[in-house]
């Protein structure tokens, strides 16, 4: 049985998601650069939708690639 996962977030609230962080945002994208699911970086449901929106939002802002190659 794994331990349970606590929202990085939840636990420090100075961490503030921002599309301009791309060093924190980076942490929840896989290798190909998909979004990894609330289940795998043990965010909570909140956190994971601001966390979709910044990823996103960094992309179109030309900070983070669609696809790595």
């Amino acid at each position: 049985m794994q331990p349970k996962k606590y929202c990085r977030f939840c636990v420090d609230p100075k961490k503030i998601i921002d599309y301009k962080k791309v060093e924190l945002i980076q942490r929840c994208l896989s290798s190909y650069g998909k979004i990894r699911p609330k289940k795998r970086t043990g965010t909570c449901s909140f956190h994971q939708r601001q966390l979709n929106r910044a990823i996103k939002n960094a992309r179109f802002m030309a900070l983070l690639p669609y696809t790595i190659r």
